[in-house]
């Protein structure tokens, strides 16, 4: 095909001059043919793009193929069916065409697919199933002390669905439990995962030269999840910025007053159902339910593997003549643990076991951040209540009182409340607010006969469990 300047040089041979076409050949050296179809023929504009044709594009075989092929994409490249066994499944359903027909369509179908190529364009448009993690630190109530909690908080920003798992600690072994917690929730792991420099994952950080390095142990759980890593620069938050957005919305939501936790599984289930319901709301952007656009967007996640991932880590001690050994900077007694000259711990999240090096567990219990608590001050609270004895039952703080002694508080009378506050603060000078409530009886009726007017036999037989007595 000739450049666009010569065929704008033959027209204005023929048109503007009034050269014939045999004068046209001579004078620019072209094919006679050349000259008469240039000058004499209309040269509207075609498309270069071609459409697909053939049994794999008109028939049904190529869209059967596709979702073959979308299906294996979620899962890891030995379970997925080879170009024989695509094919072997075709003929059974009556497929007419050959083996070098479906190969020719899947090398397109995977050419037009491939991640790579859309990688720099959806990457400031969130693609669907990529995630961001991070960690928030929130404040629960337990047993009537404060506990700050870490929960790991993930968020997909495509569809701004979120999800969250409470933690005792910001650990190797916690991070993994929560990740796992977390891909359970979501029904499915996402394809690309972007973390900050986290002491679990990155055991050195990204420089001017190098890639940042992940740990052992996190490659580990990389490769049987199969999601790939992304590690944002040091001190750079807005590359994440849609979790950090998320720790802060699910604390001034959901942590606003302190909630009372049972347990960590407790928490865990309370906090997936308020961000399930949370869903139920326009995303900011797009002016679409976000519960819509993640039930398009899980779609897209990779498939659960059918192995359960264990987390544990195994450290080996060395033990004192005291038969204590150091874990997680506290050193615990081990019974016999000095007839050995070393001893492994092995971690969990929430407990540990300390084995002998013949495999005899020497000692099983809960790692000691599991009771790390802040004291609830109540001294200051009660002061600030008997000022005001008619807010208490509109307090943020009334929901954490034992049970005995809120229902001592709950009289209609405000002197009579006040007096009790009174006598509260007196006691909490020599006892903690758990003991008051445990011998509620032998402190309080040493100094009134009867201050309910109830038998308190009967009282505690009738009183629900969930009063923490």
């Amino acid at each position: 095909m000739l450049a666009m300047s010569d065929i704008n040089c033959i027209k204005h041979l023929r048109n503007k001059k009034g050269l014939s076409i045999t004068k046209i050949k001579e004078t620019l050296g072209i094919n006679w043919r050349t000259a008469k179809k240039y000058a004499d023929e209309d040269q509207l504009p075609d498309s270069k793009i071609k459409q697909s044709n053939g049994m794999m594009y008109t028939d049904k075989w190529g869209e059967i193929v596709s979702d073959w092929l979308f299906e294996d994409s979620k899962l890891k490249k030995k379970l997925r069916r080879t170009k024989k066994q695509i094919f072997n499944e075709l003929l059974g359903l009556c497929f007419k065409g050959s083996y070098r027909t479906v190969c020719y369509f899947i090398s397109d179908w995977e050419n037009s697919h491939n991640e790579e190529i859309d990688k720099g364009h959806d990457r400031l448009e969130h693609p669907p199933s990529e995630a961001q993690v991070d960690f928030g630190v929130m404040e629960v109530v337990k047993d009537g002390e404060f506990i700050d909690t870490h929960v790991l908080v993930m968020s997909y920003p495509h569809s701004n669905a979120a999800f969250a798992a409470p933690l005792p600690s910001e650990n190797q072994e916690c991070f993994l439990q929560g990740l796992k917690l977390l891909f359970t929730q979501s029904g499915g792991v996402p394809r690309r995962i972007r973390i900050d420099n986290l002491t679990p994952a990155v055991k050195k950080v990204r420089s001017k030269t190098e890639e940042a390095k992940l740990t052992d142990a996190f490659i580990q759980f990389q490769n049987h999840y199969g999601f790939e890593v992304q590690v944002c620069n040091p001190r750079s938050g807005h590359e994440k910025g849609s979790v950090e957005n998320k720790v802060g919305y699910i604390r001034y939501n959901f942590f606003t007053t302190s909630p009372v936790m049972n347990s960590f599984e407790d928490l865990t289930e309370t906090l997936r159902k308020q961000l399930q319901n949370d869903r139920q709301r326009l995303h900011y952007e797009k002016e679409v339910m976000i519960e819509d656009l993640w039930n398009i967007e899980k779609d897209f996640l990779l498939e659960l593997p059918t192995e359960d991932y264990p987390i544990f880590k195994e450290v080996e001690a060395k033990v004192n003549k005291f038969n204590e050994a150091k874990i997680d900077s506290t050193l615990i007694h081990i019974p016999k643990a000095s007839n050995y000259p070393f001893i492994y711990f092995v971690l969990y999240w929430d407990k540990f076991k300390a084995v002998s090096p013949d495999g005899e567990i020497l000692l099983e219990d809960f790692r000691s951040y599991m009771n790390k608590k802040r004291a609830i001050p109540w001294v200051s609270i009660f002061k600030d209540w008997i000022r005001k004895p008619r807010v208490v039952p509109y307090s943020r703080y009334q929901k954490y009182l034992p049970g005995r002694v809120n229902d001592y508080l709950m009289v209609d009378d405000l002197v009579v409340r006040k007096e009790r506050l009174l006598e509260l603060v007196n006691l909490l000078v020599t006892h903690d607010m758990k003991r008051i409530n445990e011998e509620f009886y032998d402190l309080i009726s040493g100094k009134n006969e009867n201050p309910f007017g109830l038998d308190w036999s009967e009282y505690d037989s009738l009183a629900p469990l969930e009063r923490g007595e």
